[in-house]
């Protein structure tokens, strides 16, 4: 800033804007008060300028790893010392940013009813260690903003009526009517709590050990701005708001994606790029495809927003061998803003997603999903629709087992078919995240099931390192061969400026056993024809139909053949893809 009244006028705009905002949502509170609040919890004072609106913060070099801190373990090493290690060794070349799944303090759900948001695991390691790993790599955490464990010290409070904590969590009572309130899981949404004050019943969105914040209370989103700037005083950049669709809870509705829950993240969003211009938000919301878009806002809310129609689409693509259902998703995905884009992901520490695919596949379609992956060896997670009425809510098996074979049964295409729906994920218009057992070509962990009670362990393994270490080394295995093919095809695309997140796509159109896509760089230079052959057949490819420009050298960046016959067939194996450009990088 040039000076003091630059920043003051910065300031001045900030809070304004703030208010705006914060009016829909606290139309009873002081809002220029609350707006002061929060800039001073933040400690902002408009000497730092947030970035240009629409600006791109990455670029076609990003790859996200998700992982636990402790998935790799080798003990007495703290285990975010040994993840810390593995990255060194396997993936520094590779990735470009690391998402920590919730490293703090926890009583269940595997860190995501959190104890104390302040705190690292001491299982884990300590604030050192995500420091060191924040040196190296852009560290996403999860801001776990829609619930907290039954055992903080907040409930404590809460149950003592005694602050900070005893307005922080959202009470109905047991007459209200909450039919219509959308749910993830099967439990009673109300848990019955003993208080100093009497039987309260809390809401309870997940679990009864997650009990969920009412953010009617200033203070909550107070404490979540304190929480947010002490991350980003950690080294921590790209904040996950976990559940963030359920934080807003309003009777007679459905108490999901509600517009005081836009206007929270507008908040935060305002106040984090003022205080760090390089962080970006990312909002995770598991709900149909139309509704989850809602969350870019206009460019003000969700700087990425999780990509989750594509999992279970590309899984019913690859096990049927057609990709209409896939190629029609695409096309009506609209191009994200710049300034904005999407997250791919096709596996994470949680299940595959069914409410993503609501009206983009019939009933049949997801049944013969289900079915296949429980022959492949899934679990099934519910939901409640109404009293005593149930639904599939997410498969949950590893996507390693999930590819191992088609509708029709296991074949000896389990390993192209797995690197296949990754040169697509790798290739589509967003940034890319793959998860560390993907990475790794993990099984499905019975052992966890059993002995945690919780569908979603089978996909959440923890491999011994030295363990790991000698099957990573050996040529034959299949996680070398795994984590060899993905790399190669990683160590591509960050070369290339048409896989830019935001570098223009359009669907092609091939038949059902070839996917294609066309990507097209920001500055039109370079275009790169992305086809894959979804099937377990060869697939004939005439070059004429996808209108090669002529006097151009085109090239397969995967095999490097290069093409010279542009009127030319060409045959795709079994899950073959090409990435056919214009130049060679």
């Amino acid at each position: 800033m040039d000076s003091t009244t630059d920043s003051n006028t910065v300031l001045s705009q900030l809070k304004q804007r703030l208010s705006a905002h914060l009016a829909v949502v606290y139309q009873d509170a002081d809002i220029n008060a609350l707006s002061e609040q929060l800039v001073a919890t933040l400690t902002i004072n408009g000497g730092t300028l947030p970035p240009a609106p629409y600006t791109n913060l990455w670029h076609q070099q990003d790859v996200f790893l998700i992982t636990y801190a402790d998935s790799i373990e080798d003990p007495p090493q703290a285990p975010l010392a040994t993840l810390d290690d593995f990255l060194d060794r396997y993936l520094a070349d590779t990735i470009s940013s690391v998402h920590i799944l919730p490293f703090y303090p926890y009583s269940s759900d595997d860190g995501f009813a959190v104890i104390d948001y302040y705190q690292v695991n001491q299982s884990h390691g300590d604030w050192h260690h995500i420091q060191d790993l924040a040196g190296k790599y852009r560290i996403m955490a999860d801001v776990v903003i829609n619930h907290c464990s039954s055992r903080s010290g907040w409930f404590e409070n809460f149950k003592r009526d005694i602050d900070p904590g005893k307005d922080y969590f959202f009470t109905a009572e047991p007459t209200d009517d909450t039919s219509d309130v959308v749910r993830p899981r099967t439990h009673p949404l109300l848990r019955e709590v003993q208080t100093v004050n009497g039987i309260k019943h809390v809401w309870c969105t997940f679990s009864h050990d997650q009990v969920d914040f009412d953010f009617r209370n200033p203070q909550v989103l107070l404490e979540f701005v304190a929480i947010i700037k002490f991350y980003l005083d950690q080294g921590i950049t790209v904040f996950r708001f976990d559940a963030v669709a359920f934080v807003w809870k309003q009777s007679n509705t459905n108490c999901i994606n509600l517009p005081q829950t836009h206007e929270l993240i507008k908040v935060l969003r305002l106040l984090v790029e003022h205080y760090c211009p390089t962080a970006v938000i990312i909002t995770e919301t598991n709900v149909p495809s139309r509704q989850n878009l809602m969350y870019f806002g206009n460019a003000n809310e969700a700087h990425a927003i999780y990509n989750f129609s594509l999992p279970p689409l590309l899984l019913n693509t690859l096990i049927t061998g057609d990709c209409t259902h896939l190629k029609t998703w695409l096309m009506s995905l609209p191009p994200a803003q710049q300034g904005t884009t999407y997250f791919n992901f096709l596996a994470s520490h949680d299940g595959i997603g069914l409410r993503p695919v609501e009206g983009l596949l019939s009933q049949n379609q997801t049944d013969e999903l289900i079915n296949t992956m429980t022959r492949f060896g899934a679990k099934i997670s519910w939901r409640a629709l109404k009293e005593g009425i149930n639904q599939p809510y997410e498969i949950n098996i590893t996507l390693f087992d999930a590819l191992q074979g088609t509708s029709r049964g296991v074949d000896n295409f389990h390993v192209d078919r797995f690197i296949c729906a990754h040169a697509i994920m790798l290739a589509i218009e967003g940034i890319p995240a793959i998860y560390l057992h993907s990475f790794l070509a993990t099984s499905n962990d019975y052992e966890r099931v059993k002995h945690s009670g919780q569908n979603r362990a089978i996909n959440r393994h923890k491999w011994h390192y030295p363990t790991l270490k000698q099957r990573l080394d050996e040529p034959f295995s299949e996680q070398h061969k795994v984590l060899s093919r993905l790399k190669y095809l990683i160590s591509i695309r960050k070369q290339q400026v048409a896989f830019h997140p935001n570098a223009t796509q359009f669907t092609l159109h091939l038949g059902t056993k070839l996917f294609a896509f066309w990507r097209q760089s920001l500055n039109r230079q370079q275009s790169i024809f992305a086809i894959n052959n979804i099937s377990d057949q060869p697939q004939m490819l005439r070059l004429s139909d996808i209108n090669l420009i002529e006097g151009q050298i085109w090239v397969d960046l995967i095999s490097g053949y290069e093409f010279s016959d542009l009127y030319q067939t060409i045959t795709l194996a079994p899950y073959q893809s090409i990435w056919l450009s214009n130049q060679k990088i």
